[in-house]
């Protein structure tokens, strides 16, 4: 009779017992990326703004909107914010002016974060007390850094100094 009580406490795909697998695959495409030991594209060394990012912040003004995205270098638009979306627009006096940029640019360090990306490469050059850099504060207050760092690249023996493998965590 006590089984028969567990048996219907639980349902029939919990295990007790179980166990941790033995091996685990790791299916996130962008694991190597945030392990900074997948290649980094580098493009032509007589292209302009240069092609070394995994991730890259794009800002878009218009007459009407401002679209703010987060572009992949193989696979495209990951993260876009828009102030032409419902929620901000009615929240907004005007599409494209200092507060719609301010806040455009909290609701996209906050899609970022959710999303798992804290790291992004930006080429723009705001103008000083402008628009644009409210926009770019914004996002950095919100926790994102707007500087992709290097690709890890294992020491070679003889090398004197030995950078911390960006798996390994150190307790101290």
């Amino acid at each position: 009779m006590l089984a028969s009580k567990e048996m219907l406490c639980f349902p029939k795909f919990v295990r007790l017992n179980s166990t941790a697998p033995a091996v685990f695959i790791n299916r996130n495409p962008r694991n190597l990326e945030r392990m900074r030991i997948a290649r980094k594209p580098d493009g032509y060394h007589l292209d302009k703004p240069g092609r070394k990012f995994w991730h890259k912040l794009i800002l878009t003004p218009t007459n009407r909107t401002v679209k703010a995205e987060v572009v992949h270098y193989i696979n495209g638009p990951v993260i876009e914010a828009k102030t032409s979306e419902k929620a901000l627009r009615n929240q907004l006096y005007s599409m494209t002016d200092t507060c719609a940029y301010i806040n455009l640019g909290k609701v996209f360090a906050q899609r970022c974060l959710e999303c798992g990306i804290t790291e992004m490469h930006c080429d723009i050059e705001p103008g000083k007390g402008g628009k644009v850099e409210k926009f770019l504060e914004q996002v950095v207050k919100g926790g994102i850094q707007l500087k992709e760092v290097d690709v890890y690249k294992k020491p070679l023996p003889w090398d004197q100094h030995r950078p911390e493998k960006p798996w390994e965590v150190i307790e101290e």
